[in-house]
């Protein structure tokens, strides 16, 4: 079964009519619910990194006892609400006619929507939701990610099943704006506190739809912070678009004036003789993160310089830069066959799995599909035993 998100007015009625059949599906063995239960009930995840399933069999899975309350607990984290009850009572908020709740919900709907007719006419009658804010509870760190109706228009640290992007979304982020809205206005997500900007560079639904540039564009234009703002590891937009790999964006960032004032900006940049210049008084930590960015963003001539300056390939990255994995499986991962051949015949080890999924380089290449890259890897771990 496919949980097709309900009109954001729906009553509760509809949200435990969902839990019923999620439960009949897992009653049922059907794939679907097996895979949201595991992926969404706090039973079946990792005690320390809890968005990622426990590694149980299918026996340990089907064996365990499910009942309606957990139904309604792993529907709710799939709407990305803390619990039932808290879903319980965002419905509650949400069905009062012209509450806070409601009249929010409803901006944020057209703005996702691309309803801008919709959006033009709330902000008309309730010019404060320009700056009001989310009262979700979530599971997630912070627990209240208080987003702005801009913060919308990053599709990235709201409620999943809203990160999507319109393509009129530069139309609706300069009419937020123009109405008021405060361009660098914090958010509480991902352990900090971030601005549009930041999200929006690090968000794959912009890009996606071809108008992320544009909207660093829009941003810029009404003076967002482009060194940053905020708390947390991803206060810095030009180093959080390339640790996402969102190139075009980091280079749109540095056209509107985004300084490149470290070794591993111009490594993520692909800026050869900028790395080659700034090398030498690089710090151990700035050579790290240089060398994930550039194996990880495929510049080979940079990975070069950096091994032949003395750097591991095989390390774990430093938090920040995809700390579960090391260069090797950034670079299998992003495709970049001459990295990965370089970083294996300076001695990149084949062996290291990923802190998260507990996997090779190897298994990375099998799982997404780069043929290639997988051959290539089984032949050197053949020729090593």
């Amino acid at each position: 079964m496919d949980v097709t998100p309900l009109p954001f007015r729906a009553p509760l009625a509809g949200y435990s009519r969902q839990a019923q059949h999620l439960l009949d599906g897992w009653r049922s063995g059907d794939p679907d619910a097996v895979r949201l239960f595991r992926e969404k009930h706090p039973r079946f995840l990792d005690g320390e990194i809890r968005w990622v399933p426990k590694r149980l069999s299918e026996a340990e899975v089907r064996n365990t006892a499910i009942d309606v309350a957990d139904a309604q607990l792993a529907l709710a984290r799939w709407y990305d609400f803390l619990d039932w009850q808290r879903l319980s009572e965002y419905v509650e908020a949400v069905t009062a006619e012209r509450s806070p709740v409601f009249l929010f919900e409803s901006a944020a709907e057209a703005v996702i929507d691309g309803d801008r007719r919709a959006l033009v006419a709330l902000l008309g009658e309730c010019p404060e939701l320009t700056w009001a804010r989310s009262s979700r509870v979530t599971p997630f760190d912070p627990p209240v990610h208080r987003a702005t109706l801009l913060h919308y228009v990053a599709a990235n640290g709201v409620e999943g099943y809203r990160q999507r992007t319109p393509s009129n979304a530069v139309e609706i982020a300069r009419t937020l704006l123009e109405a008021g809205a405060e361009v660098d206005a914090l958010a509480d997500m991902y352990g900090g506190q971030v601005t549009t900007l930041s999200m929006l560079v690090s968000s794959g639904p912009p890009e996606a739809a071809g108008v992320q540039v544009a909207l660093v564009d829009v941003l810029a234009d009404f003076g967002a912070a482009l060194e940053g703002a905020g708390t947390g590891p991803w206060t810095s937009p030009l180093m959080t678009a390339l640790v996402f790999g969102f190139r075009d964006a980091a280079e749109a960032l540095v056209r509107r004036g985004a300084r490149v004032d470290s070794l591993a900006a111009a490594a993520g940049l692909g800026r050869v003789a900028d790395v080659a210049q700034r090398l030498a008084e690089g710090s151990p930590e700035e050579r790290q993160r240089a060398l994930s960015l550039a194996a990880q963003l495929g510049h080979v001539e940079i990975v070069g310089l950096l091994l032949d300056a003395g750097e591991d390939p095989s390390r774990y990255n430093l938090p920040g830069n995809h700390a579960h994995a090391t260069p090797l499986h950034q670079a299998v991962w992003g495709g970049h066959d001459a990295v990965v051949r370089l970083l294996v015949e300076r001695g990149a080890r084949l062996d290291v799995e990923d802190t998260i999924y507990r996997s090779t380089p190897l298994g990375w290449a099998e799982y997404g599909g780069r043929t290639k890259i997988a051959s290539f890897l089984r032949a050197r771990e053949a020729r090593q035993e």
